[in-house]
């Protein structure tokens, strides 16, 4: 494969609950979903996953295809696909509880060609997988950048100091963290949010972490500064996925910008504010796509084509009283 991106991580089902009590079923998986959004953006790209051979890992394998993420060789060597039930409250925000297994593929490793490797979440805090996931990371930092999102589940992760050393462990593995302000709140109770991503950054070695705060808007901390942009302003269908396709963008941005590679780590580490506020206001009108719609259904790149940054991405609408919530 060309030069690619590599998610390593969960691709599921989401059994949807709604407030009115319909239930409705879609592909997803947080890596899956960061996956599919750079597919949809138009990036070459591999996860490294782990499906069974069942209805619901072939309707997950058909999803990924039609955006053109490539799966790692080894990727369907489950017994059955993976589940999350995901119930959503009055404002479209979800709670999830999970029916997984999850361990790395044989085929997962990077390569040269391999500009970045990203994980996360689930993947890499349960086990076996989980360590299996740093071991690939430590390997990959020799020809790639790491990017890192810990998508914090609690249900699965047990109590947050036991969780921390695990998620700071792979921060100063990253050089590049997406985190949520939910997140560091159960992660850090006592520490602002900005402070985390502070220390995650000048003591844990991290060049950029971004932190994002819903319909608050998102700040990147880095070593040349800080910098903050808005959130766009849509109507909520629900919230799943919308995270995902922010960190998506995210990669896609760095990308565009030449600062993916184990090369361009300099680069990146003194990369300029008015670099990161051009790639946070892309991912919030990537993520403001998906909040618009049901599931995780993040914006083809021709969809972001004819917007301004005051229209939410994709209508040319203006912008209504209901904000996004990115996570």
């Amino acid at each position: 494969m060309a030069e690619h991106v590599l998610a390593v991580g969960e691709a599921l089902v989401d059994v949807v609950r709604r407030p009115d009590g319909s239930t409705s079923e879609h592909p997803g998986g947080s890596l899956a979903n960061v996956a599919l959004t750079l597919g949809r953006l138009g990036r070459p790209v591999r996860l490294a996953t782990w499906l069974g051979p069942d209805a619901r890992g072939g309707t997950v394998r058909s999803w990924l295809a039609e955006s053109g993420v490539v799966l790692a060789d080894g990727s369907d060597g489950a017994e059955r696909t993976s589940v999350a039930q995901a119930t959503l409250d009055a404002s479209g925000s979800a709670t999830y509880e999970f029916d997984l297994t999850w361990q790395v593929p044989d085929g997962a490793a990077a390569g040269a060609e391999t500009l970045a490797v990203h994980t996360g979440s689930i993947a890499a805090m349960l086990e076996p997988g989980a360590a299996q996931v740093r071991r690939l990371v430590q390997d990959a930092r020799a020809t790639s950048t790491v990017t890192y999102d810990p998508n914090a589940r609690p249900v699965l992760m047990g109590a947050p100091e036991e969780a921390r050393p695990r998620i700071e462990e792979l921060v100063g593995l990253a050089d590049v963290v997406k985190v949520s302000d939910e997140d560091l709140a159960w992660l850090a109770p006592e520490t602002a949010p900005l402070d985390v991503a502070r220390a995650w950054v000048h003591d844990l070695g991290a060049s950029v972490v971004v932190v994002t705060f819903g319909g608050a808007g998102a700040t990147a901390v880095a070593r040349s500064g800080e910098v903050t942009v808005a959130s766009r302003k849509v109507d909520v269908v629900d919230t799943v996925g919308a995270g995902d396709s922010f960190m998506g963008a995210l990669l896609d941005g760095l990308w565009s910008a030449d600062l993916l590679g184990a090369d361009r780590r300099e680069s990146l580490r003194a990369v300029p504010l008015e670099t990161l506020e051009h790639l946070l206001e892309r991912c919030a009108a990537v993520a403001a796509v998906t909040v618009s719609r049901a599931g995780a259904n993040p914006p083809w790149a021709d969809e972001l084509t004819h917007t301004s940054p005051d229209a939410p991405a994709g209508t040319g609408a203006a912008p209504t009283q209901d904000t996004e919530e990115v996570r």
